[in-house]
């Protein structure tokens, strides 16, 4: 669908309306994998939810390690939210569109919560170089009012960030064709579609990327870095088990994220198809913010006691309502 309007001497038709190929172009796979994807997104709904409940009726997680995982949850809610209500709908339409509108507000979002997260893992990575480099200090340096800041400037480099990238993309001249080749509205593949030069577009791109995803990526190699020195000077072996346990459901889930965007992002068109892009898409959007929870729950003791002092809170809770 475009609109007319007139640039120069000459009419351009300028674009208003998306279409997207959607998930699978096989009407028969997508009935199956709607409920699949329906039940994916509700357990992360319902998992992230938990975490977030757990995390604030617990005293004994009043921690800035659970604080930060709080705000992990509350991001994975929102990356997931904006893709999968939209993608679910499409199942089950043929003609699947999206205004120029609402294409913008959907990057615009997912690049903000996207930004976040890589924030919020280097804060995190910070908080276990603190916890096991120096834990006699840690309560002392990693104090609320720090960890307040520090989920501040997630948020607000996150937006900004997020905002820059969206303004110079969909500022962009678009007047066909419209047709985007993914299951949402990602940078990339819009771009690709503009009638006008995309030089500012692509260097705030280039810029976002190498400021925030590679910046924090590095801060958080050398937050590890400085952990492993820290756990090789544990004289006993307990130790630094005991130190590594601590640290090993966010290096988990570091690696899932950055690993699959990395390969979404960083690689030649020539040496990928869209189907690969779209299953590795799939996992950092759908699966990573149903997953993560998961990463930080089955193996921590803390959560895990945490959940069974809540299970025998619940009947009196019952009852008293």
């Amino acid at each position: 669908m475009t609109s007319r309007s007139v640039l120069g001497d000459r009419n351009h038709t300028s674009v208003t309306m998306f279409f997207l190929l959607g998930l699978l172009e096989q009407t028969e796979l997508q009935l199956i994998l709607f409920p699949v994807f329906l039940g994916t997104y509700i357990i992360t709904l319902i998992w992230n939810l938990g975490v977030i409940i757990l995390i604030i009726m617990d005293s004994h997680l009043q921690t800035p390690m659970y604080f930060f995982l709080n705000f992990l949850s509350f991001i994975d809610i929102c990356y997931s939210s904006s893709i999968s209500p939209r993608m679910l709908s499409d199942f089950l339409r043929a003609e699947k569109t999206i205004s120029f509108t609402d294409c913008a507000t959907q990057y615009f979002v997912l690049a903000w919560m996207g930004m976040s997260e890589c924030y919020l893992l280097a804060a995190m990575a910070y908080d276990r170089y603190v916890a096991i480099g120096s834990p006699l200090q840690y309560s002392t340096i990693m104090a609320p009012s720090l960890c307040w800041k520090m989920v501040a400037g997630v948020y607000g480099s996150g937006f900004f960030s997020s905002f820059a990238q969206t303004v110079a993309c969909f500022n962009l001249y678009y007047c066909g064709p419209n047709v985007i080749h993914h299951f949402f509205c990602d940078v990339p593949q819009i771009i690709s579609l503009s009638c006008s030069d995309p030089f500012i577009c692509q260097l705030v791109l280039f810029l976002a990327a190498v400021f925030i995803g590679f910046g924090y990526f590095l801060v958080i190699l050398l937050s590890y870095v400085f952990i492993a020195v820290s756990i090789l000077k544990v004289a006993s072996f307990k130790g630094c088990v005991k130190a590594f346990k601590t640290c090993g459901s966010h290096l988990a889930t570091v690696t899932l994220f950055y690993g699959t965007i990395l390969s979404v992002y960083m690689h030649h068109s020539s040496q990928h198809s869209t189907k690969q892009d779209k299953v590795l898409s799939v996992v950092y959007t759908i699966l990573i913010p149903m997953i993560n929870p998961l990463i930080y729950s089955l193996r921590n003791t803390e959560i895990k006691g945490a959940l069974k002092r809540m299970m025998k809170k619940a009947p009196h809770l019952l009852q008293k309502a």
